[in-house]
């Protein structure tokens, strides 16, 4: 089993910044692939950035490419989700995601093994 932590999510203004931390404890061997997902007041949980755990390959949704990076530091079991130029439309609840897979680079929810509770972020227009 392996558990995931979000943290750093907060109220933040448009065009500001947020960097939001996932970390992972228990079998973090077994990590694929971790991922950023995000579900918006009455829409469903959508893809937002993935990295591999040992290669360190990312993948971003069109919508946050050039805005967000994901990251990770191995030595910290910890992977990072860094959001600049923030907008409204980004108000969503982000969780952490980690797969044992290659497939869990596709962008899909169900390729994903285990999900955090997720951390609430607030963009003010």
């Amino acid at each position: 089993q392996v558990q995931l932590v979000e943290s750093g999510g907060g109220l933040v203004q448009a065009g500001g910044s947020l960097r939001l931390s996932c970390a992972a404890s228990g079998r973090t061997s077994s990590i694929y692939a971790l991922g950023w997902f995000r579900q918006a007041p009455g829409k469903e949980r959508e893809f937002v950035a993935a990295i591999s755990w040992s290669g360190g390959s990312t993948y971003y949704a069109d919508f946050v490419k050039g805005r967000f990076t994901i990251s990770r530091d191995n030595a910290k079991n910890t992977v990072y989700l860094q959001m600049n130029s923030l907008k409204p439309e980004d108000t969503a609840v982000y969780y952490c995601a980690a797969g044992r897979y290659s497939r869990s680079l596709t962008g899909s929810e169900y390729d994903m093994d285990y999900w955090g509770k997720g951390t609430l972020v607030t963009v003010s227009s």
